[in-house]
């Protein structure tokens, strides 16, 4: 819905329905006296302003748990497309290019099985991306606030986050995005990364400064990346990120973690479940207010 039309029509709801798109802040909030209840179609809230709903004492309700694995199947697949250079590779057919330049180490990428995995945020995609990529004989490290004593994987927790930049080959973030993550991966961080590791961010685009990013891409520190999330999304058109000489080591794609029909589906179950819920004042399947 467009932004002006829905601080239109928010002025009489008792309910909101909303998706991540949808800047939840004070302008909005403002303009809905009557709101009582806030069910959003995602896991992430950041889009939604919630100390202003707390204040309030608007309910909001999210989507937890339903897209874990179909996410985790998005990180991994990204992470081999960029290993291996697939939609590049895909391109030169269609392109006339295949066998038209080949040599012994055209269109080679890097080794999957057998890396070393650094996961940034050990939560419940992080562990299903471990579990998935244990099958390659990956080995797995992981970094965050703590140690976890519960993993459904085997994994290896490295206090510090330069210790797992500098011994993993393939580095993925999935920690959540707060204060203390929004730019986290930025110049210092990525000069301490592995030369020519990659990096693979399915997270949230905040966690990175993007400038950063292409500099380590320019200066071969990062041997290539893969973006589900970017900062802004949708991209505009001439963005730095999209400057044809980054196509052949950064492959970005629309943020499209959870967008499989079932896993969709049942997302909007859950979110509607928490609307009538809200509504009716009985307990949120899923709150977070």
């Amino acid at each position: 819905m467009p932004r002006d039309l829905l601080l239109q029509k928010v002025a009489d709801v008792d309910g909101l329905y909303c998706v991540f798109k949808n800047k939840v802040n004070k302008e909005l909030l403002d303009r809905a006296p009557k709101l009582k209840v806030i069910s959003t179609m995602s896991v992430g809230f950041d889009h939604i302003d919630m100390e202003e709903c707390r204040r309030r004492g608007i309910k909001v309700g999210h989507t937890p748990g339903v897209l874990t694995e179909t996410t985790a199947d998005l990180v991994v697949s990204l992470l081999l497309s960029t290993a291996r250079r697939i939609p590049e590779a895909s391109e030169t057919v269609y392109n006339g290019k295949w066998g038209t330049d080949w040599s012994p180490f055209w269109m080679c990428g890097k080794d999957v099985h057998g890396a070393t995995i650094g996961i940034v945020g050990m939560g419940r995609i992080g562990q299903s991306v471990a579990r998935r990529l244990s099958g390659f004989d990956c080995k797995i490290l992981y970094h965050g606030p703590r140690e976890k004593k519960d993993l459904t994987v085997a994994a290896t927790f490295v206090p510090k986050l330069e210790d797992l930049l500098q011994h993993s080959d393939f580095v993925v973030p999935l920690c959540l995005l707060t204060n203390d993550t929004r730019g986290m991966f930025n110049a210092a961080t990525f000069k301490a990364f592995k030369k020519g590791a990659y990096f693979i961010n399915a997270g949230r685009g905040q966690l990175v400064d993007q400038n950063a990013l292409i500099e380590a891409l320019r200066s071969g520190r990062l041997g290539a990346a893969g973006l589900d999330v970017t900062d802004p999304e949708p991209l505009p058109m001439g963005h730095p990120l999209l400057d044809p000489s980054l196509k052949d080591r950064l492959l970005i794609i629309p943020h499209i973690g959870s967008a499989t029909i079932a896993t969709r589906n049942k997302m909007a179950e859950i979110t509607t479940a928490n609307l009538i819920a809200g509504l009716e004042g009985q307990p949120m399947p899923h709150a977070l207010l």
